[in-house]
């Protein structure tokens, strides 16, 4: 079993855990120095049962949190087929929120992924116009990500619009990711690829400004910076800095 840190939900994180199609536990991911999947588990896992504690996220103005999950599925409007999962979602009285953490993803070699799952939805070109465009792009080749995996952030995002309007709520889409000088074993990462990564953010963002699922970029640094501030998440900061480093 994998070891979280103190005061931590356990059963409840390994539950959510379980029913993700990463499998990261199974695969032994989960253990890694550099999982993504463990940072984010024991940083929202403390809020499984205190949701109420979570501070609205910085740059997302949605309220109070009534319920935070881990592994969220964000189904398309059509059964079968592969689903949109994001490693956290959050809902408060007025917004469905989605996260997306990154940590030394955006700095490794990038994997090609496509569009095959989609099929086009007329609802989707009127308010998800920017996305789709994006998708557009990406197929013919118009525009390209390489440190950024812009075709699975897509898919997140029709996931959320459509389990949003459903429930009459706003959509937010939050990129949380790391910056870290070094990988596990000590050796730098390359700048050139933060650089690189910083750019196409930039760009993303800028192409789908406007949309229905609202995009938001967020630094770990940023948001445990905030979290540190509030008295009854000051254990819990220093804990996750002490087992994840810098995470820049």
């Amino acid at each position: 079993m994998p070891e979280f840190l103190p005061d931590l939900p356990v059963e409840g994180i390994l539950e959510c855990l379980k029913r993700s199609p990463g499998h990261e536990i199974r695969s032994g991911k989960f253990d890694s120095p550099e999982s993504s999947a463990a940072l984010v588990a024991n940083a929202f896992g403390w809020f499984l049962n205190r949701p109420q504690v979570l501070p609205p996220l910085p740059g997302v103005p949605a309220g109070q949190a009534e319920t935070v999950t881990l592994e969220a599925e964000m189904r398309y409007p059509w059964k079968g087929g592969r689903q949109p999962w994001l490693d956290v979602g959050i809902e408060t009285a007025t917004t469905l929120i989605g996260i997306q953490s990154k940590r030394y993803e955006p700095f490794r070699p990038s994997k090609v992924q496509g569009f095959s799952e989609l099929i086009d939805r007329p609802e989707w070109r009127q308010s998800m116009g920017a996305y789709t465009k994006m998708r557009d792009d990406l197929v013919s080749g118009k525009v390209d990500f390489d440190a950024m995996d812009a075709v699975g952030l897509i898919k997140q995002a029709y996931g959320i619009q459509t389990r949003a309007e459903k429930r009459a709520l706003g959509g937010v889409l939050v990129y949380l990711y790391a910056e870290p000088k070094t990988w596990a074993s000590g050796k730098p990462v390359n700048p050139d690829r933060v650089i690189q990564h910083q750019k196409e953010l930039a760009k993303f963002a800028r192409m789908v400004a406007g949309d229905a699922v609202v995009f938001v970029p967020l630094r770990w640094a940023d948001l445990l910076r905030q979290w540190a501030q509030v008295p009854a998440l000051a254990a819990h900061v220093e804990a996750l800095r002490a087992r994840f480093g810098k995470l820049g």
